[in-house]
């Protein structure tokens, strides 16, 4: 896959996307998607932003597909909502991409459903989503769940005996155990899908380290990332270019499911994509079973 770009995607016509998150990474994904002949459902919780992405996609492809669907992954009930409507309107699902997330907050916040922020947006409202999804993904052609990791998870790790932060918080170390689950998930997944013969591929990516929103947004302004981002800006590779190993990981036929991309160079933290070697911890099969059961629990959805 040398240099591979959008310019490789294969043509994505009468195929369907989701993908969450209206800007960085999302709104890449959206773009290249649409731009492929996808239809694409571009979902997030701001109407107002998600409005503006879908006029920019379409002032870029302007015969392209694409609409704003709302939801909140801090927020089950919208989750539900969101995936109930779209089995009102569309018959299959082929591509899921599940980007959306918020990085370090600097006090401990808790989502509609009391998870810990973090925890609950970036790893258990993906969860739960991919679940209510789950019979649109089963009638979709060559199915494929995206699930998006972090460099961070390399130094993630899951306590289970402190899963939402409630003794003890520490926003990078949250963020890290949150990502680090969302690259179990996908792994999990895809284990569980080959098992019972769902026939959905799943795999992980990560965009190494893009300039995207995601930082300034959350971060407190004087904290390390915070000041890392405005002040180092040269350390960051466009969003359009983090997005290319999801991208392929979504699209591309020689992608292998159950496995990780990222970038190539630099640690994986810019490039062009490349399959990599995932945290060693996210290949622990029985803790990742632990946290599915857990998280089932959690949310109140069965895959089954």
């Amino acid at each position: 896959m040398t240099k591979w770009t959008t310019a490789n995607i294969p043509s994505q016509s009468g195929r369907t996307a989701v993908v969450t998150g209206t800007g960085g990474i999302g709104y890449e994904d959206a773009l290249a998607l649409a731009g492929a002949g996808a239809n694409v459902v571009l979902a997030g919780r701001n109407a107002k932003k998600g409005a503006e992405a879908v006029a920019r996609i379409k002032a870029s492809h302007p015969r392209a597909s694409v609409r704003f669907g709302l939801l909140d992954l801090g927020d089950l009930a919208s989750v539900a909502r969101f995936a109930e409507q779209l089995a009102a309107e569309q018959p299959h699902l082929d591509i899921l991409i599940n980007n959306a997330g918020v990085m370090t907050p600097p006090e401990r916040r808790t989502t509609s459903d009391g998870f810990e922020l973090q925890l609950g947006t970036n790893y258990l409202g993906h969860f739960a989503l991919t679940a209510h999804l789950m019979p649109l993904l089963k009638k979709g052609t060559n199915p494929r769940v995206i699930t998006l990791g972090s460099v961070a998870a390399r130094s993630g790790a899951i306590d289970f005996s402190d899963l939402q932060a409630e003794r003890s918080y520490d926003a990078m170390k949250v963020y890290s155990q949150s990502k680090l689950a969302c690259i179990m998930f996908a792994f999990e997944l895809a284990r569980r899908s080959r098992a019972a013969g769902w026939g959905i591929e799943s795999m992980g990516a990560h965009p190494g380290i893009s300039r995207t929103d995601l930082i300034p947004n959350q971060a407190a302004r004087w904290s390390f990332a915070g000041l890392t981002r405005r002040m180092l800006p040269f350390l960051f590779q466009p969003a359009s270019q983090g997005a290319l190993p999801t991208l392929y990981a979504a699209t591309d036929p020689n992608a292998r499911d159950g496995a990780y991309y990222g970038p190539d160079r630099l640690g994986g933290t810019r490039g062009y994509p490349t399959q990599e070697t995932p945290p060693p911890q996210a290949l622990d099969s029985a803790k990742a079973s632990q946290l599915w059961d857990v998280s089932e629990a959690l949310v109140g959805i069965r895959f089954a």
